[in-house]
């Protein structure tokens, strides 16, 4: 594809059709195996079709990319802990007649009532203790950054724009410039490097771009948007 392209930009500039300023720009980034957009691949061909009776090309359906789902959250459901329960033991009935054995009894009833209360408050004790449940938490930290290299934020017509950025998704992003009149003046689908980052080249001017203003420049990860302004010069 980079052969023929640079074939057709030879032709182009030895027949004199088109930009010179831009098919030279075309021309190095072909002999120097650096990035050339799609925007400069369309107006080669647009040429090609026209001066150099090349046949159209069929442009493949880009492929969507699907959004990553996260999994809802179940959240355990805390056991219940049974109460416990005191009896009180009924005192035997004695007679008012015999006095060593109403003592007897009454030591022995002491005792157990004891034994009872020691019983109920530890389990009393256990009751109380509560189980500490962790709740699984699932964070997403989206980022997503554009920038382009003009240190002024600012082009003329026919400037190249250099346009970088990282985002932390995987398949592609989508790029589009708007005009001061929120118009789409150009767009373009961008694969991912391994590393998240994407870079690629657009040049200021064409239809849509008739008028000077302040342009936005804007990155769509399928997740968030992120956008960045500049100004344009006629």
């Amino acid at each position: 594809m980079t052969d023929s392209l640079l074939d057709d930009v030879k032709a182009l500039l030895d027949k004199d059709f088109g930009d010179d300023r831009i098919l030279k720009q075309i021309f190095r980034a072909c002999e120097n195996n650096e990035v050339i957009s799609n925007y400069e691949r369309n107006y080669v061909r647009k040429l090609s079709e026209k001066y150099l009776g090349r046949r159209p090309e069929v442009v493949p359906t880009p492929l969507v990319e699907k959004k990553l789902i996260v999994p809802d959250v179940i959240i355990p459901k805390t056991p219940s802990i049974q109460k416990t329960q005191m009896f009180q033991p009924e005192l035997p009935t004695t007679s008012s007649s015999n006095s060593k054995n109403l003592k007897m009894v009454l030591g022995i009833g002491g005792i157990a009532l004891v034994i009872i209360i020691i019983i109920a408050v530890s389990f009393n004790g256990i009751s109380n203790v509560t189980p500490t449940i962790d709740t699984p938490t699932n964070s997403i930290s989206d980022t997503l950054t554009i920038q382009i290299d003009s240190k002024n934020f600012s082009y003329a017509n026919k400037d190249i724009i250099a346009i970088n950025g990282v985002s932390d998704t995987l398949g592609t992003v989508n790029l589009s410039i708007e005009n001061q009149n929120n118009e789409l003046v150009w767009a373009e689908q961008v694969s991912l490097k391994s590393d998240g980052r994407y870079s690629t080249l657009a040049i200021a001017g064409g239809l849509g771009w008739e008028n000077p203003g302040t342009y936005t420049i804007k990155v769509d990860n399928g997740v968030e948007t992120k956008s960045n302004t500049f100004s344009f010069t006629v």
